[in-house]
């Protein structure tokens, strides 16, 4: 079934993990002040790997178990839930009215955002764990089974896959005319965004799980080689890259002409966008893998270990910092007045 169309909305063009640049699910801007309590707590049946994105009150969470969950954000009360068919590390995107994500069965769903019901479902040939994007008509994402697909958003059927015979787990940055991600065998790729046509590709020194920003015609993205790359988005060339001590799986995030960015070394990263230089590095954790999430001059991030933090961009000073006693492997979602972060036990809180 289908449901309704709504009016356009900045969201036909969800055209990274978790929208945009700032990693912020296409939320405003945040104040930054530090939490106090816990407005409620909700314990989900599965283990949560990937982000919630909000919309209209409404909290969205996947789980392993399979489930898609609603959550009403005032009063942590569940609205609905989906079950796909597998489980599910993908961190779902929106679009108008629809929920975009996939699973490990290699199903893509579209959800109706306020019914809960399915819209449609693609397939790929092996686990999908990366975000879905949206550019226009068209949704994108690579899979495991080594191809990255275009299907039209409003029905999912296929417009083009491209086969790059390597596992794809990095979700893509897409524009009208390039879309960008990086592979298991170590490349960066882009794409023309219409038909699937390889641009160029670039090699690093290992595989990338990374998912690219895109900021001053410059493609920023982590490999497992220890660095953090910036590549020229016309034609691929490197233009500098930042040595950590461990590999990135963590996605950066970008807030003015700085790019941030976690490492499995347990330090989160600050760099000069147009020339590479470090800013600073803090230690925030004892592993960190999940994306940071920029909104004005402040950075906030969890990580495994490390709770949720919140920094200064410019100086990396810790503003604040929470504890949790739980591992959490997904960044946070902020709005002017709640911090929602779900951990990999299976809680949902909401910290105000």
């Amino acid at each position: 079934m289908r449901g309704d169309e709504v009016a356009p909305t900045h969201e036909d063009f969800w055209a990274a993990l978790l929208c945009d640049n700032s990693r912020a699910g296409g939320q405003g801007p945040w104040p930054g002040h530090p939490p106090q309590n816990a407005r409620w707590q909700l314990r989900l049946e599965g283990s949560v790997r990937s982000a919630p994105v909000l919309r209209d009150g409404i909290l969205y969470v996947t789980a392993l178990d399979g489930k898609l969950h609603a959550i009403e954000t005032v009063t942590g009360r569940p609205v609905w839930e989906f079950q796909a068919e597998d489980r599910i590390h993908s961190t779902p995107s929106l679009s108008r009215n629809r929920i975009l994500f996939g699973c490990d069965s290699g199903k893509v769903y579209a959800v109706d955002c306020r019914s809960g019901h399915e819209l449609w479902r693609a397939s790929a040939l092996a686990e999908v764990w990366t975000s879905p994007v949206v550019v226009g008509d068209l949704t994108l994402f690579g899979a495991a089974d080594g191809r990255f697909y275009a299907l039209d958003v409003a029905t999912g059927k296929t417009r083009w896959a491209r086969d790059l015979s390597a596992r794809i787990y990095s979700t893509a940055y897409a524009t009208e005319r390039q879309v960008y991600f990086g592979c298991s065998n170590g490349n960066v790729y882009s794409l023309e965004t219409t038909s699937g046509r390889v641009i160029w590709s670039t090699p690093t020194g290992n595989g990338l799980d990374s998912s690219p920003a895109l900021s001053n015609g410059l493609v920023l993205i982590g490999s497992e080689d220890f660095y953090l790359y910036a590549l020229d988005a016309t034609t691929g060339t490197i233009r500098w890259k930042l040595a950590t001590g461990l590999g990135i799986a963590s996605s950066p995030a970008v807030a003015g002409d700085t790019v941030v960015v976690g490492s499995k070394d347990g330090y989160l990263y600050a760099a000069n966008i147009p020339d590479g230089r470090l800013r600073w590095k803090v230690r925030a954790g004892w592993v960190i893998t999940a994306p940071p999430v920029t909104s004005g001059n402040v950075v906030c991030g969890q990580s495994m270990g490390g709770g949720v933090y919140a920094l200064d961009v410019q100086s990396g000073r810790r503003i604040w910092s929470a504890g949790l006693g739980e591992s959490v492997q997904s960044c946070p979602v902020l709005t002017e007045d709640t911090i929602y972060l779900a951990t990999t036990e299976g809680m949902v809180y909401a910290l105000a």
